[in-house]
């Protein structure tokens, strides 16, 4: 799991604006399902055995409304969004 101290340090490549850290994933169970969400480029970024991989062509587009989802769901999950 990454620290938060670390996650403040990241940013979109694409975008340059902070993420979004789902440590258990979306469904909050599971830390291989970790992933960054940048609401501003609608990219998903996975986290693979700890560790972000920041690029843009490893990133998920998503749809707005997957985005709107998401970002619901971390505020519902008390995540720094």
């Amino acid at each position: 799991m990454l620290t938060p101290e670390l996650v403040e340090t990241f940013v979109c490549p694409k975008s340059k604006q902070r993420l979004i850290y789902f440590p258990r994933g979306e469904s909050d169970h599971d830390e291989a399902q970790a992933f960054l969400l940048c609401p501003s480029s609608g990219l998903r970024y996975p986290v693979e055995d700890g560790l972000p991989v920041l690029l843009v062509e490893e990133a998920t587009a998503l749809s707005e409304d997957e985005v709107a989802r998401l970002v619901e769901r971390a505020r519902v999950l008390g995540l720094k969004t």
